[in-house]
């Protein structure tokens, strides 16, 4: 099954926000152990960079996005994707780039907490939690998570 993870669910767990936390580790434990393919757009390195740069040093954050690096795809922002989403209706440009990336690996789900930012989506949607409830047959490993 391919994933897409949102950059918001990968700042659940590298900020260690507790009310999403468990869920959203659960979900890059399954990208990690390789359960799923874990796919992230290019533009998450960016952005976790510019957001973890405000509260860690450089170094640990470059660590951290080797990390995401070694763990999940990476689907490159091109062109294609680019044109798609600054001709979309998306109201949020960075849902958008996001978005067009799911499309572009044909993901089976996008996993984000921001559900309402993908309305009238091709693409399923669904919050860690969400994806864990669902029918997919994939329950969440135990709490080895990062």
């Amino acid at each position: 099954m391919k994933l897409f993870i949102d950059t918001n669910v990968l700042l659940d767990v590298l900020d260690n926000r507790q009310l999403h936390y468990a869920d959203s580790a659960a979900i890059w434990t399954l990208a990690e152990k390789a359960e799923v393919e874990g796919y992230i757009s290019a533009i998450s390195f960016n952005n976790i960079f510019y957001i973890g740069r405000k509260r860690y040093s450089a170094d640990s954050v470059r660590k951290t996005l080797v990390l995401l690096r070694d763990i999940f795809s990476v689907v490159a922002l091109d062109e294609k994707i680019l044109n798609q989403a600054v001709d979309s209706d998306f109201a949020d440009f960075e849902d958008a780039i996001q978005y067009f990336s799911a499309t572009r690996i044909s993901a089976d789900c996008i996993i984000s907490r921001n559900l309402s930012h993908y309305k009238n989506t091709d693409i399923p949607v669904m919050t860690p939690r969400e994806f864990f409830a669902s029918s997919s047959g994939i329950m969440p490993p135990e709490s080895d998570n990062p």
